[in-house]
Protein backbone atom coordinates (compact mmCIF):
# COMPACT_ATOMS: atom_id res chain seq x y z
CA UNK A 1 0.00 0.00 0.00
CA UNK A 2 1.22 3.77 -0.57
CA UNK A 3 2.13 5.67 2.34
CA UNK A 4 -0.08 8.45 3.56
CA UNK A 5 1.11 12.29 3.69
CA UNK A 6 -0.48 14.35 6.49
CA UNK A 7 -1.16 17.70 5.25
CA UNK A 8 -3.44 20.54 7.37
CA UNK A 9 -5.60 22.68 4.63
CA UNK A 10 -7.58 25.88 5.85
CA UNK A 11 -11.19 26.02 4.93
CA UNK A 12 -10.66 28.54 2.42
CA UNK A 13 -7.61 27.54 0.74
CA UNK A 14 -6.70 24.78 -1.42
CA UNK A 15 -3.18 24.64 -0.80
CA UNK A 16 -0.94 23.61 2.53
CA UNK A 17 0.11 25.78 5.46
CA UNK A 18 2.98 25.93 7.24
CA UNK A 19 3.74 25.06 10.69
CA UNK A 20 3.41 28.70 12.13
CA UNK A 21 -0.14 29.38 10.73
CA UNK A 22 -1.15 25.57 12.12
CA UNK A 23 -0.74 26.81 15.42
CA UNK A 24 -2.64 29.79 15.09
CA UNK A 25 -5.27 27.59 13.45
CA UNK A 26 -5.01 25.13 16.56
CA UNK A 27 -6.06 27.53 18.65
CA UNK A 28 -8.94 29.20 16.65
CA UNK A 29 -10.49 25.64 16.13
CA UNK A 30 -10.94 26.69 12.29
CA UNK A 31 -8.77 24.11 10.22
CA UNK A 32 -9.33 20.52 8.80
CA UNK A 33 -7.13 17.68 8.66
CA UNK A 34 -7.42 15.72 5.76
CA UNK A 35 -4.58 12.80 4.38
CA UNK A 36 -3.18 11.88 1.07
CA UNK A 37 -1.27 9.35 -0.73
CA UNK A 38 1.78 10.30 -0.89
CA UNK A 39 2.00 11.42 -4.66
CA UNK A 40 -0.68 13.77 -4.30
CA UNK A 41 0.57 15.38 -1.28
CA UNK A 42 4.05 16.24 0.67
CA UNK A 43 4.41 18.48 4.15
CA UNK A 44 3.61 22.03 3.49
CA UNK A 45 7.02 23.10 4.22
CA UNK A 46 8.42 21.31 1.50
CA UNK A 47 6.65 23.24 -1.48
CA UNK A 48 4.33 20.46 -2.63
CA UNK A 49 1.22 21.27 -3.51
CA UNK A 50 -1.77 18.50 -2.87
CA UNK A 51 -5.48 18.18 -4.19
CA UNK A 52 -7.82 18.63 -1.84
CA UNK A 53 -10.28 16.73 -3.86
CA UNK A 54 -8.43 13.61 -4.19
CA UNK A 55 -7.63 13.27 -0.19
CA UNK A 56 -9.79 12.40 2.49
CA UNK A 57 -10.76 13.99 5.63
CA UNK A 58 -10.00 12.73 8.86
CA UNK A 59 -11.03 14.88 11.07
CA UNK A 60 -12.59 18.54 11.39
CA UNK A 61 -12.47 20.96 14.71
CA UNK A 62 -12.18 17.83 17.67
CA UNK A 63 -10.10 17.05 20.26
CA UNK A 64 -8.80 14.08 17.94
CA UNK A 65 -7.62 16.82 15.31
CA UNK A 66 -6.05 18.41 17.84
CA UNK A 67 -3.95 16.09 19.02
CA UNK A 68 -3.15 14.92 15.37
CA UNK A 69 -1.99 18.69 14.66
CA UNK A 70 0.52 18.58 17.79
CA UNK A 71 2.00 15.25 16.26
CA UNK A 72 2.26 16.39 13.21
CA UNK A 73 3.67 19.87 14.21
CA UNK A 74 6.30 17.94 16.07
CA UNK A 75 7.42 16.01 13.12
CA UNK A 76 7.87 19.43 11.40
CA UNK A 77 10.24 20.38 13.93
CA UNK A 78 12.56 17.76 14.00
CA UNK A 79 15.65 18.42 11.61
CA UNK A 80 15.43 17.10 8.06
CA UNK A 81 16.98 13.61 7.70
CA UNK A 82 20.55 12.93 6.00
CA UNK A 83 18.34 11.34 3.21
CA UNK A 84 16.77 14.53 2.56
CA UNK A 85 20.22 16.55 1.93
CA UNK A 86 20.43 18.59 -2.08
CA UNK A 87 22.54 15.35 -3.13
CA UNK A 88 20.26 12.67 -1.81
CA UNK A 89 17.02 14.70 -3.07
CA UNK A 90 18.46 14.30 -6.45
CA UNK A 91 19.83 10.84 -6.65
CA UNK A 92 16.37 10.31 -5.66
CA UNK A 93 14.79 12.40 -8.25
CA UNK A 94 12.90 14.37 -6.20
CA UNK A 95 13.93 17.39 -7.63
CA UNK A 96 11.21 20.08 -6.85
CA UNK A 97 12.23 19.81 -3.17
CA UNK A 98 16.17 19.78 -4.21
CA UNK A 99 15.46 23.28 -5.77
CA UNK A 100 13.59 24.84 -3.22
CA UNK A 101 16.28 23.57 -0.41
CA UNK A 102 19.05 25.01 -2.80
CA UNK A 103 17.12 28.41 -3.39
CA UNK A 104 17.07 29.07 0.30
CA UNK A 105 20.30 27.97 1.23
CA UNK A 106 22.15 30.25 -1.48
CA UNK A 107 19.70 32.96 -0.53
CA UNK A 108 21.15 32.66 3.21
CA UNK A 109 24.54 31.11 2.82
CA UNK A 110 25.47 30.66 -1.33
CA UNK A 111 28.18 28.27 -1.86
CA UNK A 112 29.81 27.09 -5.15
CA UNK A 113 28.34 23.68 -3.94
CA UNK A 114 24.81 24.91 -4.06
CA UNK A 115 25.03 26.32 -7.27
CA UNK A 116 26.57 23.50 -8.66
CA UNK A 117 23.79 21.59 -7.61
CA UNK A 118 20.96 23.77 -8.56
CA UNK A 119 22.48 23.65 -11.91
CA UNK A 120 22.44 19.77 -11.80
CA UNK A 121 18.72 19.89 -10.68
CA UNK A 122 17.71 22.07 -13.20
CA UNK A 123 19.81 19.77 -15.48
CA UNK A 124 17.50 16.87 -14.70
CA UNK A 125 14.42 18.90 -15.88
CA UNK A 126 16.15 19.78 -19.45
CA UNK A 127 15.77 23.39 -18.07
CA UNK A 128 19.61 24.42 -19.69
CA UNK A 129 18.80 28.27 -19.84
CA UNK A 130 17.50 28.06 -16.61
CA UNK A 131 20.56 26.23 -15.08
CA UNK A 132 23.39 27.35 -17.06
CA UNK A 133 23.86 30.42 -14.43
CA UNK A 134 23.95 28.40 -11.92
CA UNK A 135 26.86 26.33 -13.44
CA UNK A 136 28.29 29.68 -14.37
CA UNK A 137 28.14 30.98 -10.86
CA UNK A 138 29.84 27.87 -9.26
CA UNK A 139 32.32 28.07 -11.54
CA UNK A 140 33.16 31.55 -10.65
CA UNK A 141 33.34 31.14 -7.29
CA UNK A 142 35.82 27.64 -7.18
CA UNK A 143 37.76 28.18 -10.70
CA UNK A 144 40.04 25.31 -9.66
CA UNK A 145 37.24 22.49 -9.09
CA UNK A 146 37.32 20.25 -12.08
CA UNK A 147 34.17 18.89 -11.25
CA UNK A 148 32.45 22.30 -11.78
CA UNK A 149 33.86 22.73 -14.91
CA UNK A 150 32.25 19.27 -16.03
CA UNK A 151 28.80 20.12 -15.22
CA UNK A 152 29.08 23.39 -17.15
CA UNK A 153 30.21 21.59 -20.15
CA UNK A 154 27.80 18.88 -19.83
CA UNK A 155 25.25 21.78 -19.70
CA UNK A 156 26.37 23.80 -22.51
CA UNK A 157 27.01 20.40 -24.30
CA UNK A 158 23.23 19.86 -23.92
CA UNK A 159 22.21 23.70 -25.01
CA UNK A 160 23.88 23.31 -27.88
CA UNK A 161 21.82 20.19 -29.03
CA UNK A 162 19.03 21.80 -29.36
CA UNK A 163 19.71 24.95 -30.87
CA UNK A 164 20.52 26.20 -34.58
CA UNK A 165 24.16 25.44 -36.32
CA UNK A 166 25.64 28.81 -35.42
CA UNK A 167 24.49 29.33 -31.62
CA UNK A 168 25.80 25.12 -31.18
CA UNK A 169 29.13 26.13 -32.58
CA UNK A 170 29.92 28.91 -30.27
CA UNK A 171 28.41 26.87 -27.65
CA UNK A 172 30.64 23.82 -28.56
CA UNK A 173 33.53 25.44 -28.02
CA UNK A 174 32.93 26.45 -24.53
CA UNK A 175 31.66 22.91 -24.35
CA UNK A 176 35.19 22.33 -25.17
CA UNK A 177 37.00 24.71 -22.85
CA UNK A 178 35.43 23.38 -20.17
CA UNK A 179 35.99 19.59 -20.52
CA UNK A 180 39.52 20.35 -21.48
CA UNK A 181 39.63 22.88 -17.47
CA UNK A 182 38.13 20.03 -15.82
CA UNK A 183 40.44 17.21 -16.49
CA UNK A 184 42.84 19.87 -16.35
CA UNK A 185 41.89 20.64 -12.71
CA UNK A 186 40.75 16.57 -12.35
CA UNK A 187 43.42 14.33 -14.17
CA UNK A 188 42.40 11.34 -12.83
CA UNK A 189 39.17 11.49 -13.41
CA UNK A 190 37.53 9.13 -15.83
CA UNK A 191 33.89 10.37 -15.86
CA UNK A 192 35.74 14.03 -17.58
CA UNK A 193 37.83 12.17 -19.80
CA UNK A 194 35.43 10.19 -20.95
CA UNK A 195 33.50 13.67 -21.75
CA UNK A 196 36.13 15.27 -23.37
CA UNK A 197 37.21 12.36 -25.36
CA UNK A 198 33.45 11.93 -26.69
CA UNK A 199 33.26 15.81 -27.54
CA UNK A 200 36.65 15.17 -29.22
CA UNK A 201 34.82 12.49 -31.49
CA UNK A 202 31.86 14.12 -32.50
CA UNK A 203 32.70 17.40 -32.51
CA UNK A 204 33.91 18.89 -36.23
CA UNK A 205 37.63 19.90 -36.33
CA UNK A 206 36.76 23.67 -36.26
CA UNK A 207 35.32 23.64 -32.79
CA UNK A 208 38.62 21.92 -31.67
CA UNK A 209 37.17 18.11 -32.21
CA UNK A 210 39.79 15.20 -34.02
CA UNK A 211 39.69 11.61 -33.70
CA UNK A 212 43.60 12.03 -32.99
CA UNK A 213 42.41 13.67 -29.72
CA UNK A 214 39.55 11.25 -29.13
CA UNK A 215 42.40 8.53 -29.40
CA UNK A 216 44.61 9.89 -27.14
CA UNK A 217 41.99 10.38 -24.51
CA UNK A 218 40.94 6.50 -24.51
CA UNK A 219 45.14 6.10 -23.73
CA UNK A 220 45.00 8.27 -20.80
CA UNK A 221 41.48 6.46 -19.79
CA UNK A 222 43.35 2.63 -19.57
CA UNK A 223 44.86 2.92 -16.12
CA UNK A 224 42.32 4.79 -15.17
CA UNK A 225 39.02 2.98 -16.06
CA UNK A 226 40.14 -0.12 -19.02
CA UNK A 227 36.25 -0.39 -19.85
CA UNK A 228 35.64 3.17 -20.63
CA UNK A 229 39.21 3.36 -22.55
CA UNK A 230 38.24 0.31 -24.70
CA UNK A 231 34.42 1.71 -24.84
CA UNK A 232 35.79 5.33 -26.27
CA UNK A 233 37.58 3.31 -29.29
CA UNK A 234 34.16 1.42 -29.89
CA UNK A 235 33.06 4.43 -30.66
CA UNK A 236 35.97 5.51 -32.90
CA UNK A 237 36.02 2.48 -35.04
CA UNK A 238 32.08 2.94 -34.88
CA UNK A 239 32.38 6.25 -36.17
CA UNK A 240 34.26 4.92 -39.49
CA UNK A 241 32.26 2.53 -40.05
CA UNK A 242 34.19 -0.16 -38.91
CA UNK A 243 31.61 -2.53 -37.71
CA UNK A 244 33.48 -5.50 -36.73
CA UNK A 245 36.33 -3.40 -34.96
CA UNK A 246 33.61 -1.44 -33.00
CA UNK A 247 32.24 -5.24 -31.81
CA UNK A 248 35.21 -6.38 -31.07
CA UNK A 249 36.22 -2.82 -28.42
CA UNK A 250 32.57 -3.60 -27.01
CA UNK A 251 33.31 -6.89 -25.98
CA UNK A 252 37.13 -6.00 -24.39
CA UNK A 253 35.47 -3.63 -22.92
CA UNK A 254 32.66 -6.46 -21.42
CA UNK A 255 35.80 -8.13 -20.84
CA UNK A 256 38.08 -5.85 -19.24
CA UNK A 257 34.74 -4.91 -16.49
CA UNK A 258 34.34 -7.61 -14.97
CA UNK A 259 31.45 -8.07 -17.54
CA UNK A 260 29.28 -5.75 -15.79
CA UNK A 261 26.20 -4.05 -16.66
CA UNK A 262 27.27 -1.03 -18.16
CA UNK A 263 29.45 -2.94 -20.53
CA UNK A 264 26.53 -4.84 -21.68
CA UNK A 265 24.11 -2.03 -22.19
CA UNK A 266 26.94 -0.38 -24.36
CA UNK A 267 27.30 -3.45 -26.47
CA UNK A 268 23.03 -3.62 -26.39
CA UNK A 269 23.17 -0.03 -28.21
CA UNK A 270 25.91 -0.67 -30.85
CA UNK A 271 23.66 -3.66 -31.54
CA UNK A 272 20.67 -1.16 -31.58
CA UNK A 273 22.69 1.51 -33.87
CA UNK A 274 23.09 -1.07 -36.41
CA UNK A 275 19.85 -2.56 -36.71
CA UNK A 276 20.58 -5.86 -35.16
CA UNK A 277 17.49 -6.12 -32.95
CA UNK A 278 17.73 -9.85 -31.79
CA UNK A 279 21.47 -8.89 -30.71
CA UNK A 280 20.51 -6.19 -28.92
CA UNK A 281 17.72 -7.70 -27.03
CA UNK A 282 20.22 -10.75 -25.99
CA UNK A 283 22.61 -8.36 -24.67
CA UNK A 284 20.42 -6.98 -22.49
CA UNK A 285 18.73 -10.60 -21.51
CA UNK A 286 22.46 -11.20 -20.49
CA UNK A 287 22.94 -7.85 -18.79
CA UNK A 288 20.32 -8.86 -16.16
CA UNK A 289 21.87 -11.58 -14.74
CA UNK A 290 25.80 -9.72 -14.57
CA UNK A 291 27.05 -7.01 -11.58
CA UNK A 292 25.21 -4.10 -11.52
CA UNK A 293 28.03 -1.91 -11.84
CA UNK A 294 25.94 1.07 -12.83
CA UNK A 295 22.07 1.19 -12.06
CA UNK A 296 21.04 3.63 -15.22
CA UNK A 297 22.08 0.68 -17.15
CA UNK A 298 18.90 -0.72 -16.23
CA UNK A 299 17.33 2.42 -17.64
CA UNK A 300 19.26 2.44 -20.79
CA UNK A 301 18.18 -0.85 -21.91
CA UNK A 302 14.62 -0.01 -20.86
CA UNK A 303 14.55 2.32 -22.98
CA UNK A 304 16.00 1.10 -26.04
CA UNK A 305 13.59 -1.96 -25.90
CA UNK A 306 10.58 0.71 -25.53
CA UNK A 307 12.08 2.80 -28.58
CA UNK A 308 12.36 -0.16 -30.61
CA UNK A 309 9.32 -1.75 -29.83
CA UNK A 310 10.82 -5.08 -28.35
CA UNK A 311 9.86 -7.17 -25.59
CA UNK A 312 7.70 -5.09 -23.29
CA UNK A 313 7.28 -7.19 -20.59
CA UNK A 314 11.34 -7.30 -20.34
CA UNK A 315 11.38 -3.58 -20.25
CA UNK A 316 8.78 -2.99 -17.51
CA UNK A 317 10.93 -5.27 -15.49
CA UNK A 318 14.28 -3.45 -15.63
CA UNK A 319 12.71 -0.19 -14.94
CA UNK A 320 10.52 -1.63 -11.90
CA UNK A 321 14.08 -3.28 -10.76
CA UNK A 322 15.45 -0.03 -11.10
CA UNK A 323 13.52 2.04 -9.16
CA UNK A 324 13.40 -0.61 -6.45
CA UNK A 325 17.30 -0.87 -6.61
CA UNK A 326 17.21 3.13 -5.58
CA UNK A 327 17.50 5.64 -8.59
CA UNK A 328 20.40 7.49 -9.06
CA UNK A 329 20.66 11.19 -10.17
CA UNK A 330 22.01 9.73 -13.64
CA UNK A 331 18.94 8.53 -14.21
CA UNK A 332 16.21 10.87 -12.07
CA UNK A 333 13.62 8.74 -10.51
CA UNK A 334 10.66 11.25 -12.03
CA UNK A 335 11.98 9.83 -15.33
CA UNK A 336 12.18 6.09 -14.77
CA UNK A 337 8.21 6.59 -13.41
CA UNK A 338 7.60 8.35 -16.61
CA UNK A 339 9.34 5.53 -18.45
CA UNK A 340 7.13 3.35 -16.59
CA UNK A 341 4.08 4.93 -17.51
CA UNK A 342 4.63 4.54 -21.24
CA UNK A 343 5.09 0.88 -21.23
CA UNK A 344 2.11 0.29 -19.28
CA UNK A 345 0.12 2.91 -21.44
CA UNK A 346 1.32 0.90 -24.38
CA UNK A 347 0.24 -2.32 -22.14
CA UNK A 348 -3.37 -1.00 -22.22
CA UNK A 349 -3.02 -0.68 -18.57
CA UNK A 350 -4.22 3.19 -18.02
CA UNK A 351 -5.12 3.40 -14.55
CA UNK A 352 -1.59 2.14 -13.71
CA UNK A 353 -0.03 4.38 -16.35
CA UNK A 354 -1.85 7.03 -14.36
CA UNK A 355 -0.54 6.38 -11.10
CA UNK A 356 3.14 6.87 -12.64
CA UNK A 357 2.42 9.51 -14.66
CA UNK A 358 1.21 11.30 -11.10
CA UNK A 359 4.25 10.24 -9.44
CA UNK A 360 6.46 12.04 -11.84
CA UNK A 361 4.59 14.88 -11.58
CA UNK A 362 4.85 15.18 -7.90
CA UNK A 363 8.48 15.02 -7.82
CA UNK A 364 8.99 17.35 -10.76
CA UNK A 365 5.92 19.68 -11.62
CA UNK A 366 6.94 21.07 -14.58
CA UNK A 367 8.17 18.27 -16.54
CA UNK A 368 5.39 18.01 -19.21
CA UNK A 369 5.98 15.18 -20.83
CA UNK A 370 3.72 13.66 -18.04
CA UNK A 371 1.39 16.11 -17.99
CA UNK A 372 1.15 15.05 -21.50
CA UNK A 373 1.20 11.03 -20.94
CA UNK A 374 -2.00 12.25 -18.98
CA UNK A 375 -3.31 13.88 -21.06
CA UNK A 376 -2.96 11.15 -23.66
CA UNK A 377 -4.82 8.52 -21.64
CA UNK A 378 -7.88 11.10 -20.79
CA UNK A 379 -6.67 11.75 -17.16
Amino acid sequence: MQSIQKVFFHPDQSVPVGAPFLASLARSGTFTFIACHSEQAFFAQRGIWASRAKCRGLCDTSIACLALIIIVLFSLSLPLAAADTPQDLLAAGRVDQAIQGLEQQIHTAPTAEAYNLLCRAHFELDAWDTGIPACEKAVSLEPSNGLYHLWLGRIYGEKADHVGFLKAAGLAKKVRVEFERAVEFEPNSWEARTDLAEFYLEAPGIVGGGEDKARAQSDLLLPLNPGMAHWVRARIAQKKKDIDAAEQEYRIAIDVSHGGARAWASLAGFYRHINRLDQMEQALHTMESRPLDRPAALMDGAGMLFRTGRNEVMATRLVRRYLASGPVEEWPAFKAHYLLGQLLEKQGDHPSAEAEYRTALSMAHTFNRAQQGLQRIGR
